[in-house]
């Protein structure tokens, strides 16, 4: 089961009733939140949601409305009585930025760890939890900018009944059944043995501030939800997309239709977007699936046969 709530659905500057970018992620007790625009704090107590369990915070890229929000993050995380170390993962020059930001929040009850994105494509795990991966892509913005996939795998079934027959000891068990293999009186005891093939997991997949690109659509391709950058609704802003490398919601719709996630929302919309929706039509002609995010919209992500 994965929780995701979209925090804040603005690009550029804040509207009363809209915050900047952020999206918040929880898996098994563990919080994962996505840029951090300015206010990030305020809507995630809005949501009901607590700073203390994020453990990873993951940055697209060091525009002031991705970034702009994390001093005062980190302090409510502190005050929050937060102690365990931090994730933190962005693009080149993370460390350098941060400790920029950090003149204000200088003193934290929690130690960060840094992860400095350099390749097109990369892969990690969220710590302590090797089931959910996380994999980021280089994007087409005017600075280096990534987008994010979570993938959590999902083991085969455990066969009791073939346990039984191996004379596999009950206490292995529930070990087996985590990945462990076992060696006991000169036999060794493998998950396969007692576990059916993967099951179908869940997929979520984020992309903001950027052009139509080929990384996008394989982030995104059969994911259960897929969250994406809406800039534009009006079609005559294309040239204006093009120049500032954003989206429009029809070429947002037009990568929903090659990647065929189960749900897609918009987000970061432009501050001139007062009314998203008015122009939601258009884009759901190409991509039937596709919707306005809009500041806390939430949706739990169950495996299919829950």
């Amino acid at each position: 089961m994965i929780d995701v709530c979209l925090l804040g659905t603005g690009g550029m500057m804040p509207l009363p009733y809209r915050w900047l970018t952020s999206l918040a992620l929880r898996y098994n007790g563990r919080t994962i939140l996505l840029d951090c625009g300015e206010g990030t704090q305020i809507a995630l107590k809005k949501a009901g949601w607590s700073p203390n369990p994020i453990d990873v915070i993951l940055f697209t890229h060091y525009h002031g409305d991705h970034i702009a929000g994390l001093p005062g993050m980190l302090l409510s995380m502190g005050n929050a009585d937060r102690t365990e170390p931090v994730l933190l993962a962005g693009p080149r020059g993370l460390e350098k930025v941060v400790s920029s930001l950090r003149v204000i929040a200088p003193e934290l009850p929690f130690e960060l760890r840094y992860k400095e994105l350099t390749e097109n494509e990369e892969s990690f795990p969220l710590p302590d939890a090797p089931e959910l991966r996380i994999t980021a892509r280089k994007v087409n913005h005017r600075v280096t900018c990534y987008c994010y996939s979570f993938e959590l795998g999902r083991q085969g079934r455990f066969d009791a009944q073939r346990a039984k027959e191996l004379s596999i000891p009950l206490p292995f068990w529930s070990r087996l059944q985590k990945g462990e293999t076992i060696e006991d009186g000169g036999r060794v005891y493998t998950p396969d043995m007692v576990l059916g093939p993967a099951r179908e997991g869940l997929k979520v997949a984020y992309a903001t501030d950027s052009r139509p690109c080929g990384n996008i659509v394989k982030a995104a391709e059969g994911a259960d939800l897929f969250i994406c950058e809406g800039m534009y609704g009006d079609d005559e802003k294309l040239p204006k997309a093009r120049e500032k490398k954003h989206m429009t919601f029809r070429e947002a719709a037009e990568i929903g239709k090659a990647a065929q996630p189960a749900r897609m929302w918009l987000t970061h919309f432009s501050p001139s977007e007062t009314r998203p929706e008015q122009f939601l039509s258009g884009a759901q002609q190409i991509f039937p699936p596709v919707s306005c995010g809009k500041d806390g919209r939430s949706l739990t992500l169950n495996f299919k046969d829950e």
